[in-house]
């Protein structure tokens, strides 16, 4: 069997493992197989075959693979609605505790209770959204 033809099936194999793994290593892999094909075709020898596989695998894991891979990475998700509040910085309006108080959340006035049952947050604190209950936020006191 001519040695192109190793290298074609070679390539067609790493290309069909890639579909099943999706890792952008083997199709690398695969088009530098697809690369020493060529080269084989038109007659290259066996161990210069084996060098044009190697820098051709090389460049390609090197320097494409981490561009593709920062290219095909899920961005972080955005967060919406009361899920983009979490985290978010509050202004005490009214007494915080356990039973209830006030804070301002980006503008809106919002029920609030301590997130630690123990503690009384006077008003003019700044604290910070721990989670939000239905249309209660519950708040602890920044540092």
């Amino acid at each position: 069997m001519d040695p192109w033809l190793i290298w074609l099936i070679a390539a067609l194999v790493l290309g069909a493992a890639e579909l099943a793994t999706l890792t952008a290593a083997l199709g690398l892999l695969g088009g530098a197989a697809l690369v020493t094909a060529l080269f084989a075709a038109v007659g290259l020898p066996l161990p210069w075959q084996f060098l044009v596989f190697a820098v051709a695998a090389t460049v390609g894991l090197v320097f494409v693979r981490p561009l593709a891979l920062r290219r095909l990475s899920s961005r972080p998700e955005e967060r919406f609605g009361v899920d983009a509040l979490l985290g978010a910085a509050a202004y005490v309006t009214s007494e915080v505790s356990k039973l209830g108080g006030r804070v301002r959340i980006g503008g809106e006035e919002w029920t609030a209770r301590a997130y630690d049952e123990t503690l009384v947050i006077p008003p003019g604190t700044t604290v910070d959204v721990i989670e939000i209950k239905g249309t209660i936020a519950l708040v602890y006191p920044r540092e």
